[in-house]
């Protein structure tokens, strides 16, 4: 069996040397997985494993590509799940964080809708060709696919200062223009109702567990080239505890998954599963960042460019879970409705 956590996955190799330090040569990374099909991945029986497989190893090797890569991925199942068949050539994000400092409005104008309003945490602003958005609706939230070259489509330079998560590019967007009804994806509220809303999260935990491996490989790295003291060998013993754990983890929530969709039956349990492996797998990475860092002491974040971008990604990218505000979701949905 490989090991995943000294070696890169054959298919992922020639990431593995690429210097993937902008948001440009990020997104090229991404077209090239694009164009040499390495992003179709199955969409039958395995195609969950698979796909969090693959996020697991483009994350290991860079989190911002992930990151992109992660958006692509659901924004394709997103339009199949509605009934609709993705455009092969661009590269797709999904745009559906909602904020109280930054809000898009959705408002119908004849035959069209007319989208306005700000867009915050939108990854892949500068390089990606299509979005799926959610804007505010009178009906509730809608979603529409809309192209990023549009008029009226607007990046805003400067509005991500952040070091961690540079590399996705992920801006804020203005939005002032007219759609058509073809660019509706699903009725009101069809995005966080539909039945792979909770699937794709676990996506999410699958890039946060390649950040954690990509760490461990670092470490085992280091520790071949100088022996460990007990201290260092503790420490990375615990990583790959960690990690085996987390794999095991993600592992089995993306079978049930599969086992679901082969059988065509509801899933009830989406919600609490996705909320379990977000928890577990979050917990594991800080647990796993902080090993890192006491194994290692502060070298790499100070002289390996790769580690200590990795680092600052980590930190910012395990802020999508939404720590004890999920850990309450969590008692109600197994309390049976906690007030």
């Amino acid at each position: 069996m490989r090991d995943v956590l000294t070696s890169v996955h054959p298919r992922y190799a020639e990431l593995a040397g690429a210097h993937l330090d902008s948001v440009e040569a990020v997104t090229d990374a991404l077209r090239g997985i694009h164009t040499s099909g390495l992003l179709e991945g199955p969409h039958g029986p395995r195609g969950m494993r698979d796909r969090c497989e693959a996020l697991c190893e483009v994350a290991a090797l860079d989190l911002s590509l992930a990151r992109l890569m992660e958006g692509h991925l659901d924004a394709r199942a997103i339009i199949r799940e509605a009934g609709r068949s993705p455009a092969a050539g661009p590269l797709y994000g999904v745009w559906a964080a909602d904020s109280k400092d930054a809000s898009l409005s959705a408002e119908q104008e004849g035959s069209t809708w007319r989208l306005r309003g700000t867009k915050r945490y939108c990854s892949g602003a500068i390089g990606l060709d299509r979005a799926l958005v959610t804007a505010r609706a009178h009906d509730g939230s809608r979603l529409f696919e809309v192209d990023l070259r549009a008029v009226g489509v607007t990046p805003l330079p400067g509005t991500w200062p952040a070091v961690g998560m540079a590399g996705s590019g992920s801006l804020d967007v203005s939005f002032d223009l007219r759609v058509p009804p073809t660019s509706e994806v699903g009725p009101a509220d069809f995005y966080v109702q539909r039945r792979g809303f909770w699937h794709g999260s676990v996506g999410v935990a699958a890039c946060w567990l390649g950040g954690a491996v990509g760490c461990a490989r670092m470490l085992a790295a280091r520790l071949r080239a100088t022996p460990p003291d007990a201290h260092a060998a503790a420490h990375f013993g615990a990583i790959v505890a960690e990690c085996h754990t987390m794999g095991t983890v993600l592992e089995r929530a993306a079978l049930e998954i599969e086992v679901r969709d082969v059988e065509k039956a509801a899933d009830p349990d989406a919600h609490l599963r996705a909320l379990l492996v977000r928890q577990a797998i979050e917990q594991g990475c800080q647990r796993v960042l902080t090993a890192t860092g006491r194994a290692s002491g502060s070298s790499p974040l100070a002289f390996d460019a790769v580690h200590a971008r990795r680092a600052a990604d980590l930190v910012v990218y395990l802020r999508q879970h939404h720590a004890e505000r999920d850990l309450v979701s969590l008692a109600r949905l197994k309390l049976g409705g906690l007030s």
